[in-house]
Order: C-alpha cells, then sequence, then structure tokens
C-alpha cells in the first residue's frame, strides 16, 4: 500500500481525466488510492459508467468499502470494489476496457498487468514512469507492445499513457 498522504500520489490525474473525458466505456482501477478511487466513483457514477477497482491489500480495500470511511461507501451499481490475490491473472482484467489505471503493488506486477491489456484496453495509464522509477517498474520492457504513447510530464512523478487503438496526439 502506498503512503496514502502524499500529493506525489495525485500526479496521475491529469492523464486519468484526460481518458476519462475521451471515453464512454467501462474503466478498471488496478490498486486503489485516495486520489483516483474517489475521482473515478464519482466520474463513472455520474455518466453512469461501469467501475472496477481491484486491489490486492485486504485491508486498504476495507478502507474504502467500510461506511464509516467519510461517511460514505465507494461501492454502487456503476461501482465494485474487489479483493485479487494476483492483478495480472485475475480473471476480471480478461474483457475489454476504455480506460485501464495501472498504479497497483508490488511494482513489478504492473508491467504485467499491462501486457495483459495491452490489446485490450483504449488507454492504459502508468503512474510512476520517470526514468528514475524504471528499476522498479521496468516499463521500459513494455512500450514496444504499445503503437501509441505520451508522457504526461507537467509533475514531478510522470504518468504515461499507452495505446494499440487510439492516436494520443491531441489527448491534451
Amino acid at each position: 500500500m502506498a503512503k496514502p498522504y502524499s500529493g506525489s500520489y495525485a500526479t496521475h490525474l491529469g492523464s486519468l481525466i484526460a481518458c476519462i473525458n475521451k471515453t464512454q466505456g467501462d474503466v478498471l482501477e488496478l490498486g486503489i488510492g485516495l486520489f483516483s478511487t474517489p475521482y473515478l466513483h464519482y466520474a463513472c457514477t455520474i455518466g453512469k459508467r461501469n467501475l472496477l477497482s481491484l486491489e490486492n491489500d485486504p485491508g486498504w480495500l476495507k478502507t474504502f468499502k467500510r461506511s464509516d470511511f467519510m461517511h460514505f461507501l465507494y461501492e454502487n451499481e456503476y461501482h465494485k470494489l474487489e479483493l485479487v490475490d494476483n492483478y495480472e491473472n485475475s480473471p476480471l482484467i480478461q474483457k475489454e476496457w476504455d480506460v485501464v489505471l495501472v498504479d497497483q503493488t508490488p511494482d513489478p506486477s504492473r508491467k504485467e498487468s499491462v501486457k495483459k491489456l495491452a490489446n485490450l484496453a483504449k488507454y492504459i495509464i502508468i503512474h510512476d514512469s520517470n526514468e528514475r522509477h524504471e528499476k522498479n517498474y521496468h516499463y521500459s520492457e513494455i512500450y514496444p507492445l504499445f503503437k501509441y504513447k505520451k508522457v504526461w510530464d507537467l509533475d514531478d512523478r510522470h504518468a504515461t499513457v499507452l495505446s494499440n487503438f487510439v492516436d494520443l496526439e491531441d489527448l491534451w
């Protein structure tokens, strides 16, 4: 689980918002968090879009499922939260998605999830894509799998959008 109170953990929101605004279909969140999960919950609820948030830490998942956290529930008819042992081998990800956010732990599992989703998602957003994070995530191994790549570098911790279906030139 990431430290929940650092603003540096929100630097993927620019690219995530851009992708959500360009689509209308289902959304997958791999690794729930204090920044992405509330945003996606409300964007998808308002847009009547299906959102599936997967998490492998039972305690962290419980924080978002119980009603005393910020006095409301994050689950509703559009938003489901599920516990998984292994993100990339979860049968829940084996479908087409408009937007996927890959921001889970453990770190090496991110590239494996992206490999599984490369031809299933219009937009895949990977967080912490700076060169200095390469030793943790090994994203350079997945970049060749994609036709399009665009880096959100307006914040200290970069996010990268990948796609095999959509030209990302005008994403922002």
